[in-house]
Protein backbone atom coordinates (compact mmCIF):
# COMPACT_ATOMS: atom_id res chain seq x y z
CA UNK A 1 0.00 0.00 0.00
CA UNK A 2 1.41 3.44 -0.89
CA UNK A 3 2.57 5.61 1.96
CA UNK A 4 -0.10 8.23 1.25
CA UNK A 5 -2.90 5.60 1.45
CA UNK A 6 -1.38 4.12 4.59
CA UNK A 7 -1.24 7.55 6.17
CA UNK A 8 -4.87 8.17 5.21
CA UNK A 9 -5.89 4.79 6.69
CA UNK A 10 -4.11 5.64 9.96
CA UNK A 11 -5.92 8.96 10.07
CA UNK A 12 -9.25 7.18 9.58
CA UNK A 13 -8.48 4.77 12.44
CA UNK A 14 -7.37 7.64 14.67
CA UNK A 15 -10.50 9.60 13.83
CA UNK A 16 -12.60 6.55 14.65
CA UNK A 17 -10.96 6.16 18.06
CA UNK A 18 -11.46 9.87 18.80
CA UNK A 19 -15.09 9.58 17.80
CA UNK A 20 -15.52 6.45 19.96
CA UNK A 21 -13.93 8.19 22.95
CA UNK A 22 -16.20 11.17 22.45
CA UNK A 23 -19.24 8.90 22.30
CA UNK A 24 -18.14 7.20 25.54
CA UNK A 25 -17.60 10.52 27.25
CA UNK A 26 -21.04 11.64 26.07
CA UNK A 27 -22.55 8.39 27.36
CA UNK A 28 -20.85 8.88 30.73
CA UNK A 29 -22.18 12.44 30.98
CA UNK A 30 -25.66 11.21 30.10
CA UNK A 31 -25.36 8.44 32.67
CA UNK A 32 -24.28 11.03 35.24
CA UNK A 33 -27.31 13.19 34.50
CA UNK A 34 -29.48 10.09 34.61
CA UNK A 35 -28.14 9.20 38.04
CA UNK A 36 -28.97 12.64 39.42
CA UNK A 37 -32.44 12.49 37.87
CA UNK A 38 -32.91 9.08 39.51
CA UNK A 39 -31.79 10.50 42.86
CA UNK A 40 -34.18 13.45 42.48
CA UNK A 41 -37.01 11.02 41.66
CA UNK A 42 -36.22 9.08 44.85
CA UNK A 43 -36.50 12.34 46.81
CA UNK A 44 -39.87 13.15 45.25
CA UNK A 45 -41.18 9.66 46.02
CA UNK A 46 -40.03 10.04 49.61
CA UNK A 47 -41.85 13.37 50.00
CA UNK A 48 -45.02 11.95 48.40
CA UNK A 49 -45.15 9.17 51.02
CA UNK A 50 -46.15 11.72 53.69
CA UNK A 51 -49.25 13.91 54.04
CA UNK A 52 -50.94 15.31 52.21
CA UNK A 53 -50.24 12.88 49.35
CA UNK A 54 -50.13 9.86 51.69
CA UNK A 55 -48.68 7.52 49.05
CA UNK A 56 -47.11 5.28 51.69
CA UNK A 57 -46.00 2.66 49.17
CA UNK A 58 -43.42 5.05 47.72
CA UNK A 59 -41.49 4.91 51.02
CA UNK A 60 -40.76 1.22 50.30
CA UNK A 61 -39.18 2.19 46.96
CA UNK A 62 -37.26 5.43 47.60
CA UNK A 63 -34.31 4.18 49.73
CA UNK A 64 -33.46 1.40 47.29
CA UNK A 65 -33.72 3.87 44.41
CA UNK A 66 -31.30 6.22 46.18
CA UNK A 67 -28.73 3.41 46.46
CA UNK A 68 -29.32 2.37 42.86
CA UNK A 69 -28.56 5.90 41.70
CA UNK A 70 -25.13 5.67 43.36
CA UNK A 71 -24.34 2.02 42.51
CA UNK A 72 -20.72 1.65 41.48
CA UNK A 73 -19.75 5.18 42.45
CA UNK A 74 -16.97 6.10 44.89
CA UNK A 75 -17.44 8.13 48.08
CA UNK A 76 -17.76 11.73 46.85
CA UNK A 77 -20.20 11.15 43.97
CA UNK A 78 -22.21 8.72 46.12
CA UNK A 79 -22.61 11.37 48.81
CA UNK A 80 -23.66 13.99 46.27
CA UNK A 81 -26.31 11.72 44.79
CA UNK A 82 -27.73 11.00 48.24
CA UNK A 83 -27.62 14.71 49.04
CA UNK A 84 -29.64 15.54 45.92
CA UNK A 85 -32.29 12.99 46.91
CA UNK A 86 -32.44 14.38 50.45
CA UNK A 87 -32.57 17.99 49.27
CA UNK A 88 -35.45 17.33 46.87
CA UNK A 89 -37.31 15.46 49.63
CA UNK A 90 -36.83 18.21 52.22
CA UNK A 91 -37.66 21.08 49.87
CA UNK A 92 -40.86 19.34 48.80
CA UNK A 93 -42.08 18.01 52.15
CA UNK A 94 -41.18 21.16 54.16
CA UNK A 95 -42.54 23.71 51.67
CA UNK A 96 -45.09 24.75 54.30
CA UNK A 97 -42.32 26.75 56.00
CA UNK A 98 -42.88 29.34 53.26
CA UNK A 99 -46.35 30.02 54.74
CA UNK A 100 -44.81 31.70 57.80
CA UNK A 101 -45.92 35.39 57.58
CA UNK A 102 -42.34 36.64 57.68
CA UNK A 103 -41.01 36.16 54.12
CA UNK A 104 -37.29 36.70 54.74
CA UNK A 105 -37.10 34.33 57.67
CA UNK A 106 -39.45 31.82 56.02
CA UNK A 107 -37.38 31.48 52.85
CA UNK A 108 -34.08 31.44 54.74
CA UNK A 109 -35.36 28.83 57.19
CA UNK A 110 -36.79 26.62 54.43
CA UNK A 111 -33.54 26.63 52.45
CA UNK A 112 -31.23 26.30 55.46
CA UNK A 113 -33.19 23.50 57.12
CA UNK A 114 -33.57 21.59 53.85
CA UNK A 115 -29.84 21.94 53.10
CA UNK A 116 -29.01 20.66 56.59
CA UNK A 117 -31.42 17.72 56.57
CA UNK A 118 -30.17 16.64 53.11
CA UNK A 119 -26.80 15.85 54.70
CA UNK A 120 -28.26 12.76 56.35
CA UNK A 121 -29.41 10.95 53.15
CA UNK A 122 -26.07 11.92 51.60
CA UNK A 123 -24.19 10.33 54.48
CA UNK A 124 -26.49 7.30 54.32
CA UNK A 125 -25.82 6.58 50.65
CA UNK A 126 -22.08 7.10 51.12
CA UNK A 127 -21.99 4.94 54.25
CA UNK A 128 -24.01 2.08 52.74
CA UNK A 129 -21.65 1.71 49.78
CA UNK A 130 -18.65 2.23 52.05
CA UNK A 131 -19.87 -0.66 54.20
CA UNK A 132 -20.59 -2.92 51.23
CA UNK A 133 -18.27 -5.89 51.93
CA UNK A 134 -16.92 -6.32 48.40
CA UNK A 135 -13.89 -4.25 47.35
CA UNK A 136 -14.88 -4.29 43.69
CA UNK A 137 -18.21 -2.56 44.28
CA UNK A 138 -16.82 0.63 42.73
CA UNK A 139 -16.69 -0.02 39.00
CA UNK A 140 -15.16 1.48 35.88
CA UNK A 141 -17.78 3.53 34.07
CA UNK A 142 -16.06 3.34 30.67
CA UNK A 143 -17.38 -0.10 29.75
CA UNK A 144 -20.63 -0.72 27.91
CA UNK A 145 -21.78 -3.19 30.56
CA UNK A 146 -21.25 -0.54 33.21
CA UNK A 147 -23.22 2.02 31.22
CA UNK A 148 -26.08 -0.47 30.92
CA UNK A 149 -26.02 -1.17 34.65
CA UNK A 150 -24.88 -4.76 34.22
CA UNK A 151 -21.44 -4.41 35.79
CA UNK A 152 -22.68 -2.82 39.07
CA UNK A 153 -25.32 -5.56 39.29
CA UNK A 154 -22.70 -8.27 38.76
CA UNK A 155 -20.52 -6.65 41.42
CA UNK A 156 -23.41 -6.79 43.89
CA UNK A 157 -24.19 -10.40 43.04
CA UNK A 158 -20.53 -11.38 43.48
CA UNK A 159 -21.24 -11.35 47.22
CA UNK A 160 -22.77 -14.39 48.93
CA UNK A 161 -26.52 -14.42 49.60
CA UNK A 162 -26.27 -14.32 53.39
CA UNK A 163 -23.85 -11.39 53.26
CA UNK A 164 -26.17 -9.49 50.92
CA UNK A 165 -29.08 -10.00 53.31
CA UNK A 166 -26.93 -8.84 56.20
CA UNK A 167 -25.75 -5.81 54.21
CA UNK A 168 -29.35 -4.82 53.44
CA UNK A 169 -30.15 -5.03 57.16
CA UNK A 170 -27.03 -2.98 57.93
CA UNK A 171 -28.25 -0.30 55.49
CA UNK A 172 -31.52 -0.19 57.43
CA UNK A 173 -29.63 0.08 60.73
CA UNK A 174 -27.59 2.96 59.28
CA UNK A 175 -30.79 4.77 58.34
CA UNK A 176 -32.07 4.36 61.91
CA UNK A 177 -28.76 5.53 63.36
CA UNK A 178 -29.02 8.72 61.29
CA UNK A 179 -32.64 9.24 62.39
CA UNK A 180 -31.40 8.96 65.97
CA UNK A 181 -28.87 11.69 65.19
CA UNK A 182 -31.28 14.07 63.43
CA UNK A 183 -33.70 13.73 66.35
CA UNK A 184 -31.06 14.87 68.85
CA UNK A 185 -28.42 17.06 67.21
CA UNK A 186 -28.91 20.85 67.60
CA UNK A 187 -31.94 20.28 69.89
CA UNK A 188 -33.30 17.77 67.33
CA UNK A 189 -35.80 17.81 64.49
CA UNK A 190 -37.59 14.41 64.63
CA UNK A 191 -40.00 15.26 61.81
CA UNK A 192 -41.21 12.83 59.14
CA UNK A 193 -39.03 9.88 60.08
CA UNK A 194 -39.51 7.24 57.39
CA UNK A 195 -41.68 4.99 59.58
CA UNK A 196 -44.20 7.82 60.05
CA UNK A 197 -45.20 7.47 56.39
CA UNK A 198 -46.90 4.17 57.32
CA UNK A 199 -49.30 5.69 59.88
CA UNK A 200 -52.34 4.39 57.98
CA UNK A 201 -51.01 0.78 58.01
CA UNK A 202 -52.17 0.09 61.56
CA UNK A 203 -51.00 -3.55 61.91
CA UNK A 204 -47.49 -2.55 60.84
CA UNK A 205 -47.06 0.47 63.11
CA UNK A 206 -47.90 -1.50 66.27
CA UNK A 207 -44.21 -2.43 66.14
CA UNK A 208 -43.58 1.07 67.54
CA UNK A 209 -44.90 -0.11 70.92
CA UNK A 210 -41.75 -2.27 71.11
CA UNK A 211 -39.06 -0.47 69.08
CA UNK A 212 -40.43 3.04 68.70
CA UNK A 213 -40.92 4.53 65.25
CA UNK A 214 -37.34 3.46 64.45
CA UNK A 215 -38.39 -0.17 64.08
CA UNK A 216 -40.88 0.74 61.36
CA UNK A 217 -38.25 2.82 59.56
CA UNK A 218 -35.82 -0.11 59.76
CA UNK A 219 -38.31 -2.51 58.23
CA UNK A 220 -39.21 -0.19 55.34
CA UNK A 221 -35.55 0.43 54.45
CA UNK A 222 -34.60 -3.24 54.77
CA UNK A 223 -37.31 -4.31 52.34
CA UNK A 224 -36.45 -1.46 49.97
CA UNK A 225 -32.72 -2.31 49.83
CA UNK A 226 -33.51 -6.01 49.50
CA UNK A 227 -35.79 -5.17 46.56
CA UNK A 228 -32.85 -3.36 44.99
CA UNK A 229 -30.73 -6.47 45.41
CA UNK A 230 -33.53 -8.48 43.80
CA UNK A 231 -33.38 -6.20 40.75
CA UNK A 232 -29.59 -6.63 40.70
CA UNK A 233 -30.11 -10.40 40.72
CA UNK A 234 -32.42 -10.17 37.71
CA UNK A 235 -29.94 -7.98 35.79
CA UNK A 236 -26.67 -9.54 36.90
CA UNK A 237 -27.80 -13.17 36.64
CA UNK A 238 -30.48 -13.32 33.96
CA UNK A 239 -30.02 -17.09 33.63
CA UNK A 240 -31.10 -17.64 37.26
CA UNK A 241 -34.71 -16.53 37.12
CA UNK A 242 -35.60 -17.07 40.78
CA UNK A 243 -32.58 -15.54 42.50
CA UNK A 244 -34.57 -12.40 43.27
CA UNK A 245 -36.95 -14.37 45.52
CA UNK A 246 -34.12 -15.19 47.91
CA UNK A 247 -33.20 -11.52 48.21
CA UNK A 248 -36.63 -10.63 49.57
CA UNK A 249 -37.38 -13.78 51.57
CA UNK A 250 -35.96 -12.81 54.98
CA UNK A 251 -37.18 -9.18 55.22
CA UNK A 252 -40.62 -10.13 53.94
CA UNK A 253 -40.92 -12.96 56.49
CA UNK A 254 -40.01 -10.50 59.24
CA UNK A 255 -42.58 -8.03 57.87
CA UNK A 256 -45.29 -10.70 57.92
CA UNK A 257 -44.39 -11.55 61.53
CA UNK A 258 -44.62 -7.87 62.49
CA UNK A 259 -48.03 -7.53 60.82
CA UNK A 260 -49.22 -10.66 62.66
CA UNK A 261 -48.08 -9.12 65.95
CA UNK A 262 -49.87 -5.88 65.04
CA UNK A 263 -53.14 -7.62 64.22
CA UNK A 264 -52.99 -9.42 67.55
CA UNK A 265 -52.36 -6.14 69.43
CA UNK A 266 -55.24 -4.44 67.62
CA UNK A 267 -57.55 -7.31 68.53
CA UNK A 268 -56.51 -7.26 72.21
CA UNK A 269 -56.91 -3.50 72.70
CA UNK A 270 -60.38 -3.31 74.20
CA UNK A 271 -62.04 0.02 75.08
CA UNK A 272 -62.20 0.89 78.77
CA UNK A 273 -65.50 1.40 80.55
CA UNK A 274 -64.54 4.80 81.99
CA UNK A 275 -64.33 7.85 79.76
CA UNK A 276 -63.54 11.55 80.11
CA UNK A 277 -65.62 14.09 78.19
CA UNK A 278 -63.35 16.70 76.65
CA UNK A 279 -64.24 19.83 74.68
CA UNK A 280 -61.52 21.21 72.39
CA UNK A 281 -61.64 24.88 71.36
CA UNK A 282 -60.01 25.73 68.03
CA UNK A 283 -60.03 29.54 67.56
CA UNK A 284 -58.13 29.58 64.22
CA UNK A 285 -56.53 32.97 64.82
CA UNK A 286 -54.05 34.10 62.11
CA UNK A 287 -50.50 34.44 63.35
CA UNK A 288 -50.37 38.09 62.29
CA UNK A 289 -53.21 38.87 64.73
CA UNK A 290 -51.45 36.97 67.51
CA UNK A 291 -48.48 39.31 67.06
CA UNK A 292 -50.74 42.39 67.08
CA UNK A 293 -51.34 43.47 70.70
CA UNK A 294 -54.21 45.74 69.58
CA UNK A 295 -56.19 42.61 68.70
CA UNK A 296 -55.83 40.98 72.13
CA UNK A 297 -59.28 41.99 73.36
CA UNK A 298 -60.93 40.78 70.15
CA UNK A 299 -59.07 37.45 70.33
CA UNK A 300 -60.12 36.96 73.93
CA UNK A 301 -63.80 37.66 73.22
CA UNK A 302 -63.74 35.22 70.29
CA UNK A 303 -62.29 32.36 72.31
CA UNK A 304 -64.67 33.03 75.22
CA UNK A 305 -67.63 32.76 72.83
CA UNK A 306 -66.35 29.44 71.50
CA UNK A 307 -65.81 28.28 75.10
CA UNK A 308 -69.43 29.02 76.02
CA UNK A 309 -70.45 26.91 73.04
CA UNK A 310 -68.13 24.13 74.18
CA UNK A 311 -69.31 24.23 77.80
CA UNK A 312 -72.89 23.85 76.63
CA UNK A 313 -72.01 20.21 75.89
CA UNK A 314 -71.24 19.75 79.63
CA UNK A 315 -67.66 18.44 79.31
CA UNK A 316 -65.50 17.29 82.22
CA UNK A 317 -62.51 19.14 80.76
CA UNK A 318 -62.31 22.26 78.59
CA UNK A 319 -59.08 22.70 76.58
CA UNK A 320 -57.60 25.74 74.84
CA UNK A 321 -54.58 25.51 72.50
CA UNK A 322 -51.06 26.83 72.97
CA UNK A 323 -50.73 30.58 73.70
CA UNK A 324 -54.51 30.97 73.51
CA UNK A 325 -54.65 33.53 76.34
CA UNK A 326 -53.48 36.83 74.80
CA UNK A 327 -52.15 38.25 78.06
CA UNK A 328 -52.15 36.95 81.61
CA UNK A 329 -53.79 40.03 83.11
CA UNK A 330 -55.86 40.06 86.28
CA UNK A 331 -59.07 40.76 84.33
CA UNK A 332 -58.47 37.91 81.88
CA UNK A 333 -57.63 35.46 84.65
CA UNK A 334 -60.77 36.46 86.59
CA UNK A 335 -62.85 35.87 83.47
CA UNK A 336 -61.40 32.37 83.16
CA UNK A 337 -61.95 31.46 86.80
CA UNK A 338 -65.55 32.70 86.62
CA UNK A 339 -66.09 30.70 83.44
CA UNK A 340 -64.98 27.35 84.87
CA UNK A 341 -66.59 27.95 88.27
CA UNK A 342 -69.95 28.69 86.64
CA UNK A 343 -69.85 25.44 84.66
CA UNK A 344 -67.99 23.33 87.27
CA UNK A 345 -65.51 22.05 84.68
CA UNK A 346 -61.76 21.52 84.69
CA UNK A 347 -59.77 23.61 82.25
CA UNK A 348 -56.34 23.45 80.56
CA UNK A 349 -55.11 26.46 78.61
CA UNK A 350 -51.88 27.75 77.12
CA UNK A 351 -50.31 31.11 77.97
CA UNK A 352 -46.97 32.75 78.72
CA UNK A 353 -45.67 32.49 82.27
CA UNK A 354 -42.95 34.43 84.11
CA UNK A 355 -40.84 33.70 87.18
CA UNK A 356 -38.05 35.60 88.95
CA UNK A 357 -34.65 34.35 87.84
CA UNK A 358 -32.67 32.64 90.62
CA UNK A 359 -29.45 33.82 88.99
CA UNK A 360 -29.78 37.45 90.08
CA UNK A 361 -30.15 38.73 93.64
CA UNK A 362 -33.42 40.49 94.33
CA UNK A 363 -35.27 38.51 91.67
CA UNK A 364 -35.75 41.55 89.41
CA UNK A 365 -34.72 39.55 86.32
CA UNK A 366 -37.59 37.43 84.98
CA UNK A 367 -37.59 34.16 83.07
CA UNK A 368 -40.41 33.69 80.57
CA UNK A 369 -41.92 30.30 79.72
CA UNK A 370 -44.31 28.88 77.17
CA UNK A 371 -46.68 27.25 79.65
CA UNK A 372 -49.84 25.20 80.17
CA UNK A 373 -52.11 25.79 83.20
CA UNK A 374 -54.69 23.58 84.91
CA UNK A 375 -57.69 25.19 86.64
CA UNK A 376 -59.91 23.13 88.91
CA UNK A 377 -63.75 23.49 88.83
CA UNK A 378 -63.62 26.16 91.53
CA UNK A 379 -61.30 28.32 89.42
CA UNK A 380 -58.15 27.71 91.46
CA UNK A 381 -54.79 27.08 89.77
CA UNK A 382 -53.98 23.39 90.23
CA UNK A 383 -50.81 22.84 88.17
CA UNK A 384 -48.43 24.51 85.69
CA UNK A 385 -46.21 22.94 83.04
CA UNK A 386 -43.34 24.78 81.34
CA UNK A 387 -42.35 23.74 77.84
CA UNK A 388 -39.01 21.90 77.76
CA UNK A 389 -38.04 21.74 74.08
CA UNK A 390 -38.03 25.16 72.40
CA UNK A 391 -38.39 25.94 68.69
CA UNK A 392 -35.24 27.43 67.17
CA UNK A 393 -35.90 30.93 65.73
CA UNK A 394 -39.48 30.62 66.99
CA UNK A 395 -38.91 30.69 70.75
CA UNK A 396 -35.22 31.39 70.96
CA UNK A 397 -32.41 32.62 68.69
CA UNK A 398 -29.16 30.64 68.95
CA UNK A 399 -26.02 32.69 69.50
CA UNK A 400 -28.13 35.87 69.64
CA UNK A 401 -25.60 37.69 71.81
CA UNK A 402 -22.59 36.72 69.68
CA UNK A 403 -24.39 37.17 66.32
CA UNK A 404 -27.16 39.74 66.86
CA UNK A 405 -27.96 39.93 63.13
CA UNK A 406 -29.64 36.51 63.44
CA UNK A 407 -32.61 38.22 65.09
CA UNK A 408 -33.48 39.75 61.72
CA UNK A 409 -34.55 36.29 60.53
CA UNK A 410 -37.37 36.00 63.09
CA UNK A 411 -40.28 38.22 64.23
CA UNK A 412 -39.97 37.20 67.91
CA UNK A 413 -38.99 39.96 70.31
CA UNK A 414 -37.91 37.99 73.39
CA UNK A 415 -36.87 34.46 74.28
CA UNK A 416 -38.34 31.69 76.40
CA UNK A 417 -36.55 29.61 79.00
CA UNK A 418 -36.69 25.80 79.11
CA UNK A 419 -38.83 23.94 81.61
CA UNK A 420 -37.38 21.40 84.01
CA UNK A 421 -39.42 18.28 83.28
CA UNK A 422 -42.88 16.72 82.84
CA UNK A 423 -45.77 17.65 85.16
CA UNK A 424 -48.77 15.47 85.92
CA UNK A 425 -52.17 17.20 85.71
CA UNK A 426 -54.45 15.37 88.16
CA UNK A 427 -58.21 15.67 87.88
CA UNK A 428 -60.73 14.51 90.48
CA UNK A 429 -64.41 13.74 89.99
CA UNK A 430 -63.88 12.26 87.46
CA UNK A 431 -60.53 10.87 88.45
CA UNK A 432 -58.02 11.15 85.62
CA UNK A 433 -54.40 12.03 85.07
CA UNK A 434 -52.71 13.52 82.01
CA UNK A 435 -49.38 15.03 80.96
CA UNK A 436 -49.08 18.04 78.67
CA UNK A 437 -46.79 18.43 75.66
CA UNK A 438 -46.62 21.87 74.05
CA UNK A 439 -46.17 22.59 70.34
CA UNK A 440 -43.86 20.14 68.55
CA UNK A 441 -42.89 18.37 71.79
CA UNK A 442 -45.23 15.58 70.69
CA UNK A 443 -42.77 14.73 67.90
CA UNK A 444 -40.08 13.84 70.48
CA UNK A 445 -40.49 10.22 71.54
CA UNK A 446 -38.24 10.67 74.56
CA UNK A 447 -40.39 13.52 75.93
CA UNK A 448 -43.63 11.61 75.41
CA UNK A 449 -42.17 8.54 77.11
CA UNK A 450 -41.13 10.60 80.15
CA UNK A 451 -44.57 12.23 80.26
CA UNK A 452 -46.40 8.88 80.08
CA UNK A 453 -45.40 7.88 83.60
CA UNK A 454 -47.26 5.07 85.40
CA UNK A 455 -50.73 6.30 86.24
CA UNK A 456 -51.03 8.61 83.22
CA UNK A 457 -54.34 8.13 81.42
CA UNK A 458 -53.62 10.21 78.32
CA UNK A 459 -51.24 12.76 76.81
CA UNK A 460 -52.46 16.24 75.94
CA UNK A 461 -50.83 18.35 73.23
CA UNK A 462 -51.46 22.09 73.01
CA UNK A 463 -50.11 23.62 69.82
CA UNK A 464 -50.36 26.65 67.56
CA UNK A 465 -49.97 25.59 63.93
CA UNK A 466 -51.31 28.96 62.77
CA UNK A 467 -47.73 29.90 61.89
CA UNK A 468 -48.10 27.83 58.71
CA UNK A 469 -51.46 28.98 57.37
CA UNK A 470 -53.54 26.23 55.81
CA UNK A 471 -50.89 23.77 54.69
CA UNK A 472 -49.63 20.21 54.93
CA UNK A 473 -47.85 21.03 58.22
CA UNK A 474 -51.01 20.45 60.26
CA UNK A 475 -51.41 16.96 58.82
CA UNK A 476 -47.75 16.05 59.15
CA UNK A 477 -47.70 17.24 62.77
CA UNK A 478 -50.71 15.08 63.64
CA UNK A 479 -49.40 11.89 62.04
CA UNK A 480 -46.01 12.31 63.72
CA UNK A 481 -47.86 12.61 67.04
CA UNK A 482 -49.78 9.40 66.31
CA UNK A 483 -46.62 7.39 66.95
CA UNK A 484 -46.32 8.82 70.47
CA UNK A 485 -49.68 7.21 71.24
CA UNK A 486 -48.57 3.82 69.90
CA UNK A 487 -45.17 3.97 71.61
CA UNK A 488 -46.58 4.85 75.03
CA UNK A 489 -49.84 2.92 74.79
CA UNK A 490 -51.72 6.09 75.83
CA UNK A 491 -54.33 8.11 73.92
CA UNK A 492 -53.08 11.51 72.80
CA UNK A 493 -55.44 14.50 72.63
CA UNK A 494 -54.48 17.44 70.40
CA UNK A 495 -55.92 20.94 70.75
CA UNK A 496 -54.61 23.26 68.06
CA UNK A 497 -55.15 26.83 66.92
CA UNK A 498 -56.10 25.96 63.34
CA UNK A 499 -56.12 22.20 62.81
CA UNK A 500 -55.68 19.39 63.41
CA UNK A 501 -57.63 19.20 66.70
CA UNK A 502 -58.44 15.54 67.30
CA UNK A 503 -57.59 12.61 69.53
CA UNK A 504 -55.51 9.54 68.76
CA UNK A 505 -56.12 6.19 70.44
CA UNK A 506 -53.41 3.92 71.82
CA UNK A 507 -53.17 2.08 68.49
CA UNK A 508 -52.58 5.20 66.41
CA UNK A 509 -56.07 5.75 64.96
CA UNK A 510 -57.02 9.40 64.46
CA UNK A 511 -60.52 10.32 65.71
CA UNK A 512 -62.54 13.51 65.30
CA UNK A 513 -60.45 14.91 62.46
CA UNK A 514 -63.30 16.91 60.91
CA UNK A 515 -65.99 19.16 62.30
CA UNK A 516 -69.53 17.74 61.99
CA UNK A 517 -70.69 18.16 58.41
CA UNK A 518 -67.54 20.02 57.35
CA UNK A 519 -64.20 18.76 56.02
CA UNK A 520 -62.37 22.08 56.55
CA UNK A 521 -59.95 21.30 59.37
CA UNK A 522 -58.60 24.86 59.54
CA UNK A 523 -61.70 26.83 60.51
CA UNK A 524 -62.66 27.98 64.03
CA UNK A 525 -64.97 25.74 66.00
CA UNK A 526 -65.44 23.28 68.83
CA UNK A 527 -64.92 19.52 68.94
CA UNK A 528 -65.94 17.10 71.65
CA UNK A 529 -64.50 13.69 72.42
CA UNK A 530 -64.84 10.86 74.92
CA UNK A 531 -61.39 9.66 75.89
CA UNK A 532 -61.13 6.13 77.34
CA UNK A 533 -59.48 6.06 80.76
CA UNK A 534 -57.38 3.21 82.04
CA UNK A 535 -58.79 0.98 84.75
CA UNK A 536 -57.17 1.00 88.19
CA UNK A 537 -55.50 -2.36 87.54
CA UNK A 538 -53.94 -1.23 84.26
CA UNK A 539 -53.06 2.39 85.04
CA UNK A 540 -49.44 1.54 85.79
CA UNK A 541 -49.03 -0.59 82.66
CA UNK A 542 -46.32 0.46 80.22
CA UNK A 543 -45.51 -0.76 76.75
CA UNK A 544 -42.18 -2.44 76.08
CA UNK A 545 -40.99 0.81 74.55
CA UNK A 546 -42.29 2.70 77.56
CA UNK A 547 -40.19 0.52 79.87
CA UNK A 548 -37.00 0.34 77.81
CA UNK A 549 -36.99 3.42 75.56
CA UNK A 550 -34.82 3.64 72.46
CA UNK A 551 -33.06 0.32 72.95
CA UNK A 552 -33.57 -0.53 69.28
CA UNK A 553 -32.31 2.82 67.99
CA UNK A 554 -29.20 2.71 70.18
CA UNK A 555 -28.63 -0.89 69.15
CA UNK A 556 -28.56 0.21 65.50
CA UNK A 557 -26.14 3.01 66.39
CA UNK A 558 -23.84 0.50 68.10
CA UNK A 559 -23.98 -1.99 65.23
CA UNK A 560 -23.13 0.67 62.65
CA UNK A 561 -20.36 2.17 64.79
CA UNK A 562 -18.67 -1.21 65.38
CA UNK A 563 -18.97 -2.16 61.70
CA UNK A 564 -17.52 1.15 60.54
CA UNK A 565 -14.63 0.86 62.98
CA UNK A 566 -13.85 -2.66 61.76
CA UNK A 567 -14.35 -1.93 58.05
CA UNK A 568 -12.40 1.30 57.62
CA UNK A 569 -8.89 -0.18 58.10
CA UNK A 570 -9.84 -3.03 55.75
CA UNK A 571 -10.93 -0.63 53.03
CA UNK A 572 -7.81 1.44 53.56
CA UNK A 573 -5.67 -1.65 53.04
CA UNK A 574 -7.56 -3.08 50.06
CA UNK A 575 -8.27 0.21 48.34
CA UNK A 576 -10.94 0.66 45.69
CA UNK A 577 -10.99 -0.32 42.07
CA UNK A 578 -9.98 2.44 39.64
CA UNK A 579 -12.92 4.59 38.73
CA UNK A 580 -13.76 7.83 37.08
CA UNK A 581 -15.63 10.48 38.98
CA UNK A 582 -18.55 12.11 37.23
CA UNK A 583 -18.36 15.87 37.35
Amino acid sequence: MPARETFGWDLEISAGWVKLRRLKRLSIRRLGRGRYLLAALAGLLLAAAFPTFNLAGFAWVAPGLMLAAAAGRPGGPAFRLGYVAGLVDSLASLHWLLFIPFPLGAAAGWLALSAYLALYPGVWVWCCWHLYPHPGATVDLTTEDSLAGVEPARSIMALGWSRRVLWAALCAATWVALEMAVGRFLTGFPWNFLGVSQYLVLPLIQLASVTGVYGVSFLVVWVSVAAGCAVAAAVGRPASRWDWVGELAVPLLVTFAVVWFGLDRLARTAPSGRTLRIALVQPSIPQTLIWDEKENATRFRQILQLSEQALATRPDLLVWPEAALPEFSEDNFRALTNLVAAHRAWMVFGADDAEPSPRKAGGDLELFYNAAFLLDPTGHLAAVYHKQRLVIFGEYVPLARQLPFLKSFTPIQGEFAEGNGPVQFRLTRPEAQCSVLICFEDTFAVLAREAAAPGTDFLLNLTNDGWFGESAEQWQHAVNAAFRAVETGRPLVRCTNNGLSCWIDACGRLHGIYFPGDRNIYRPGVKTARIPLRGRAERGGLTFYGRHGDWFGWGCVGWVAVTCAARFPLRKTLGNSPSRTLE
